[in-house]
C-alpha cells in the first residue's frame, strides 16, 4: 500500500473491540495506530496529523470533506451508560454544567437536550482536568467514557444522555463513527471493516486484558454499546446533525 494510513482512535474502553480487530489483524501492518480522547481526535484529522479516526460525529461539520467510510463505530440504542450527566441535585434544580473537555459529541448531546427536552436554561461552564471535583450543590457536569463508569455510584443523580435523546427523539444515537477527510483505497477500508468486526468475535478476550472493577464490561459491549452502525443509527446520526 505504499505510506501507511494514519489511523487514530478514541483511548476509552469502548473502542477496545475494535481495536483489538485492528491490532490482530494483518491490516495492522498496513496502518499507524495512535490513541487520544475524543476532541483531541478531531483537532488531528483537521489538521491532517490523521487520515482517518475514531472520533466524535459532532465535529465532522468543522472538518472540510469529512466522511463516514466504515460501518462500525461507537453508538446505543438506549442506555449507555458511560455518557451521562452526574449532578447532585435533580435536574430540575441544577443552575449550571460542567463541560467534559474530552468530548465534542456528548456535550453538544447535553446542549440540545437541555434546550429541547429538558427545557431548561443553564450555564455552561468550560471545565479544567479536575472539574469532577467541583459538581456540587446546583453545579451539574457532563462526564463521559472511563471516567463515568468510575462515578456511576458516586452521585445522587445520574441522567444517560442517549437514553434521554431515544425518550426524546424515538432515535438512537451515534457517538463516534470511523471518519475521514480524503480519499482511502476502498479495498483497504473493506479490509478495515472485517478486521473491525473480527474484533467483536472477540469480547471475552478483550475483557480479560481490561479488568475494571466499576463496571461489568461484558454488559457494557453487549447491551449498552452498539458498534455496528446500521439504518437506524444513521437515522438518529442525521436528526442529531440537524440539530447542530
Amino acid at each position: 500500500m505504499g505510506n501507511k494510513i494514519k489511523v487514530g482512535a478514541v483511548s476509552y474502553l469502548n473502542t477496545k473491540p475494535l481495536l483489538h480487530g485492528l491490532q490482530n489483524s494483518p491490516i495492522f501492518n498496513s496502518i499507524e495506530l495512535s490513541v487520544n480522547y475524543p476532541s483531541m481526535l478531531a483537532r488531528q484529522l483537521r489538521e491532517n496529523e490523521l487520515d482517518m479516526a475514531l472520533m466524535p460525529v459532532a465535529a465532522m461539520k468543522e472538518i472540510e470533506g469529512a466522511r463516514i467510510v466504515s460501518n462500525y463505530g461507537i453508538a446505543t440504542d438506549g442506555n449507555v451508560v458511560s455518557v451521562a450527566l452526574f449532578s447532585r441535585v435533580p435536574i430540575e434544580e441544577i443552575k449550571s454544567i460542567f463541560l467534559d473537555y474530552q468530548s465534542r459529541t456528548s456535550v453538544k448531546l447535553a446542549q440540545v437536550l437541555m434546550q429541547n427536552y429538558w427545557k431548561k436554561d443553564v450555564e455552561w461552564l468550560q471545565a479544567n482536568e479536575h472539574y469532577i471535583d467541583y459538581i456540587t450543590g446546583n453545579k451539574a457536569g457532563v462526564i463521559i467514557g472511563d471516567r463515568a463508569l468510575v462515578q456511576l455510584n458516586n452521585f445522587e443523580y445520574v441522567y444517560d444522555l442517549s437514553a434521554a435523546w431515544k425518550a426524546f427523539t424515538g432515535l438512537d444515537f451515534v457517538f463516534a463513527a470511523w471518519i475521514a477527510n480524503k480519499d482511502i483505497d476502498p479495498t483497504f477500508l473493506a479490509r478495515f471493516d472485517q478486521a473491525n468486526a473480527a474484533g467483536l468475535t472477540h469480547l471475552d478476550e478483550v475483557i480479560a486484558q481490561n479488568p475494571f472493577p466499576y463496571y461489568d464490561l461484558k454488559t457494557y459491549y453487549t447491551e449498552n454499546i452498539v458498534f455496528e452502525l446500521d439504518a437506524r443509527k444513521k437515522a438518529g446520526l442525521e436528526k442529531f446533525l440537524e440539530y447542530l
